[in-house]
């Protein structure tokens, strides 16, 4: 299964984390506050829905996508056509992130006016990781309930994070996903509609489970993959989704 490919590439971040911990060298939290990811997925304006913009360098499904932008550029280009949010791809071995991307897109120089709120895509399902996300100027993390189906373990590393000043956001795939993920507290429900398989986005799955299991007070929705023409995003608010995420 992919997943367990890029579980598995995370096993030596997690020793080297194990080790900092031991030593007592954790990086602090980042002192200050964050951006607030909710906020800017919900503020007014944003039509037909809020956008969250990517940066990945390369993906399982594309292989090299480019390597010649700089997330620095691609930060503020993003920014300047209206961007609610980015979101930062920061696995190395399958994505060719980096997580010092977090900290190199939130260079204040790069904006007009108060910086986006990011979000650190990655494949995390270890409080240590939590606490190294912490460390960086990232506003919000991915926990995807595959990865962590425990949900004790999900609710524990999403209030992890938000001791930290983090917002969590929850990735689902199907209605099993959904119900652990509002069984674990999750607010920031992320719907993903690529096969972990195959690999093969079907944008229905989005609209299918947002009918079938409508938004509760208090959650906020977000559509990814697949999401690459003006319509796909008229069609992904007018289900019900109040964010879509776009370059998954």
């Amino acid at each position: 299964m992919l997943l367990e490919r890029f579980r598995a590439a995370k096993r030596d971040e997690l020793a080297a984390l194990r080790a900092l911990e031991a030593r007592g060298a954790l990086p602090a939290p980042l002192a200050g506050s964050r951006p607030s990811f909710t906020a800017a997925l919900t503020a007014p304006g944003r039509e037909p829905l809020a956008v969250i913009a990517e940066y990945k360098r390369a993906s399982p499904s594309r292989g090299v996508i480019c390597e010649d932008l700089e997330v620095e550029d691609v930060a503020a280009a993003y920014h300047a056509a209206g961007a609610a949010a980015l979101s930062i791809l920061t696995e190395q071995a399958h994505f060719h992130g980096s997580l010092d991307y977090l900290a190199r897109a939130a260079a204040p120089a790069l904006y007009t006016g108060p910086r986006p709120p990011l979000l650190r895509k990655d494949f995390l399902c270890d409080p240590l990781q939590v606490r190294a996300t912490a460390a960086t100027p990232a506003a919000a993390l991915l926990l995807i309930v595959r990865l962590t189906p425990d949900v004790a373990l999900l609710r524990g590393l999403r209030e992890l994070a938000e001791s930290c000043g983090l917002e969590a956001v929850v990735e689902v795939f199907d209605a099993t996903d959904l119900r652990l993920a509002r069984e674990s507290g999750a607010r920031l429900i992320q719907v993903n509609a690529r096969d972990l398989e195959t690999l093969c986005v079907n944008r229905q799955v989005c609209l299918e489970l947002i009918h079938a299991f409508p938004p509760q007070a208090g959650e906020v929705w977000i559509a990814a993959s697949g999401l690459s023409r003006p319509e796909h995003l008229r069609a992904a608010a007018d289900a019900g989704y109040t964010a879509a995420l776009v370059g998954g």
